[in-house]
């Protein structure tokens, strides 16, 4: 029987080696540093999520950002020391919820630009595709793959 690190394809076709290739790349991206940034990959991912001006308690952003809930306490913690988030009490609600502070507003809509221009080039570069194509395919990927998992799950 083969184990890890044995020279054993388990792909069906070269295709499907490429494709998971390709999807590790983009997932390095996840953690790009941007030249200039103020924060993290990890309080821009939580900013990101309270941009849609929704407060959240640690099991929301938790449950939002699929990690487990003593990751996102100590990626809080370490966006309130900076200043970019705060947590505050709401009357009858046992968690406290958290929430941008102005200066993490700012720091988001600044890194936020920063990203903008990173993609305003590579979308530049991207050729002979476009970005419209591009969203469309990986929308069409996303939404095979939840069903997919749905299956799975049935």
């Amino acid at each position: 029987m083969p184990t890890v690190g044995d020279d054993v394809d388990i792909w069906p076709s070269p295709l499907y080696a490429d494709i998971v290739d390709e999807f590790r790349r983009l997932a390095r991206r996840k953690t790009s540093q941007y030249a200039g940034a103020q924060l993290d990959g990890s309080a821009f991912a939580i900013l990101l999520t309270l941009s849609d001006g929704r407060a959240r308690t640690l099991r929301e952003l938790s449950i939002d950002l699929e990690l487990e809930q003593s990751t996102i306490n100590r990626q809080v913690n370490a966006a309130i020391k900076h200043g970019f988030l705060e947590r505050f009490e709401v009357t009858g609600q046992v968690s406290r919820l958290i929430r941008p502070t102005p200066a993490g507003q700012k720091a988001f809509h600044d890194d936020g630009m920063l990203r903008v221009d990173r993609l305003n080039r590579v979308f530049g570069d991207l050729s002979p595709g476009t970005p419209q194509a591009l969203l469309r395919e990986l929308r069409a990927y996303n939404d095979a793959y939840d069903r997919a998992v749905d299956d799975d799950t049935d």
